[in-house]
């Protein structure tokens, strides 16, 4: 997926939704951050999405321009409409997120998780993808390791939760 794919999306889901402003928690929120972010960040062919003031109607995004929908079929990516829960985040992360608002966004707004708290959704995730997504955020300087130890400490975990997210965060930064 490309930034200008990215922005697509938004001003899709903002029609349908009626909702000036995109939540993106998904992978590619790194697009909001980086519009130039690595191909090897860029694979996935989704962005997990949801109307910031309506997230009843995710669903709607779901079925109008998600996976297997006719703009999927012709465009090569899709916006997936996901809940308000399903990416575990560290407080605050709603006044860090990076605004994405330009003449492809049609004025509609994408909210972008910015990069360290993205990170701290993936490494609670845990999924080889994930895994390789913030390995890759490691290695190529997008994200500081105390940076995501102060963000693990503002996000709710149970403490073997928090624990393991420590030590995965720890393996990335080793050399």
């Amino acid at each position: 997926m490309k930034r200008s794919d990215l922005e697509h999306i938004i001003r899709a889901a903002g029609a349908i939704a009626n909702d000036s402003e995109i939540v993106v928690v998904g992978s590619q929120s790194v697009l909001g951050e980086f519009p130039e972010a690595p191909m090897e960040l860029l694979r996935s062919v989704e962005a997990d999405i949801y109307p910031h003031h309506r997230p009843e109607l995710a669903d709607l995004i779901d079925g109008t321009i998600g996976e297997g929908s006719p703009f999927h079929h012709t465009f090569g990516y899709y916006g997936q409409g996901v809940g308000t829960d399903t990416a575990v985040l560290p407080t605050g992360w709603k006044r860090r997120v990076v605004r994405v608002l330009n003449s492809n966004t049609a004025g509609i707004c994408g909210l972008c998780l910015e990069v360290h708290d993205l990170a701290i959704s993936k490494y609670i995730a845990g999924r080889d993808k994930d895994r390789e997504f913030t390995r890759c955020l490691a290695a190529r300087g997008m994200t500081r390791r105390a940076e995501l130890l102060r963000r693990l400490a503002d996000t709710v975990l149970a403490p073997e939760l928090a624990r393991l997210v420590a030590g995965r965060i720890d393996a990335d930064f080793k050399a």
